[in-house]
């Protein structure tokens, strides 16, 4: 099997019918949904929740985490400032505060750290969340400046932190780096660079959305990792499966200041109880689990490499090699719409969906598409002979999507 170079959205060499425009996206949405609901097994992510199962999933929450008399939570307090207590000794940290959004709680962190610093210069990796995600947040709103003391695809090192040209009064380190495949440093690579920030006077602080899978990586628990910084934002929908929401953990008197932030930011709503309430439960089943999760990426990634390369599909590639965490990236030498053509007619034709609800993205060279693999409860199902001989199958649809799409 050879890479497939050509084709693009639409027109000759199209694939996946030939409606258009709006229409044509919701028809393909339909479809995709359609899809997914009827596979009997799932690799990557599994399914989302509807509505309804979202609803039945809080009404057991409340009924383990509220007493029968509970109010509601009125503008922080409740359930919330239980969440917030939880999450500060799980972190190790003075106190925590419950933000509706991660970027809220960044912008606030780092906005309080320059007040503190006396620098609005803040040094963070161009793949980072703030960049890439948030429309120049950090300057449009916050007034902040970012430097890149690296643009490799990894966490920048002590060296390079230690004789960056420029001065900075924030470090701001993604663990992991999502965009760069889901990357840790080791351990002495971190303190190094939380070492040579401190050298500088700068404050540290962590974009730890994803900090609750990185302790097997590191061999350490939660709370020696977040004590390395004076500040951490954790999430807890990305891994923990809430609904939304997220928390700022640090000092007392540097919460505070948040809190009085997140109240100027608009974050100081009225009821929060329903984030609140899937936070504390996923802080309590999914948080125990991660470490299954991370443990089987490994054997999932291998089956994966294997299974395409059986296939005659060689050169596909995993990054990292040997997942970090519990979710890596996948890279296939094809255009995204004939990966997502192959991945749709193997869930219908076989019940059978190795990526979920992911998708497959061309986010450089054209014909050069990734996706994002996440190991979670239903891969822990899959054994290593299932992976491949689903990624076998997967190859070969892909192989039959391109060959329609040249002629």
């Amino acid at each position: 099997m050879t890479g497939y170079g050509a084709g693009s959205a639409g027109g000759a060499g199209s694939v996946g019918g030939d409606v258009g425009g709006e229409e044509g996206a919701e028809r393909a949405r339909a479809r995709r949904l359609a899809a997914l609901r009827r596979c009997e097994r799932v690799l990557s992510g599994g399914r989302s929740p509807g509505i309804r199962e979202q609803s039945d999933r809080l009404a057991a929450a409340a009924r383990e985490f509220a007493g029968p008399d509970e109010e509601t939570d009125r503008y922080g307090d409740g359930i919330v400032g239980v969440l917030e207590r939880q999450v500060a000794e799980l972190l190790g940290t003075q106190d925590a505060a419950f933000f509706p959004t991660g970027t809220m709680a960044q912008q606030v962190a780092l906005r309080a750290w320059a007040g503190r610093t006396g620098s609005p210069v803040v040094a963070l990796h161009p793949l980072a969340h703030p960049e890439a995600y948030e429309r120049g947040a950090l300057a449009a709103v916050s007034g902040l400046r970012t430097v890149h003391p690296t643009t490799a695809p990894r966490l920048p090192s002590a060296l390079e932190v230690r004789e960056f040209e420029e001065p900075f009064g924030t470090l701001m380190l993604e663990l992991p780096l999502r965009d760069a495949g889901f990357v840790l440093p080791s351990w002495a690579e971190l303190t190094d660079t939380v070492a040579a920030a401190r050298e500088r006077d700068a404050a540290v602080h962590f974009d730890g959305a994803r900090l609750w899978e990185c302790a097997p990586h590191f061999g350490r628990p939660l709370a020696e990792i977040a004590g390395l910084a004076d500040s951490v934002y954790v999430s807890f929908y990305k891994s923990l499966a809430g609904i939304s929401g997220a928390a700022l953990a640090a000092s007392v008197d540097l919460v505070a200041e948040a809190k009085a932030w997140r109240h100027r930011y608009g974050g100081m709503l009225f009821q929060q109880f329903p984030a609140a309430l899937s936070a504390l439960s996923g802080l309590r089943t999914e948080l125990p689990r991660l470490p299954a999760y991370v443990a089987h990426a490994k054997p999932v990634a291998r089956a994966l490499r294997d299974g395409l390369a059986a296939a005659g599909l060689a050169w596909a590639r995993l990054h990292p090699e040997q997942p970090h965490t519990h979710q890596f990236q996948l890279w296939l030498p094809y255009p995204a719409e004939v990966l997502n053509e192959a991945a749709l007619r193997q869930a219908e034709q076989t019940r059978t969906s190795l990526f979920g609800s992911g998708r497959f993205r061309e986010p450089g060279l054209p014909g050069l598409a990734m996706t994002e693999v996440t190991v979670a409860a239903p891969a822990l199902d899959w054994t290593e002979p299932e992976i491949h001989r689903a990624a076998e199958s997967f190859a070969h649809q892909v192989a039959a999507v391109a060959a329609e799409s040249t002629v």
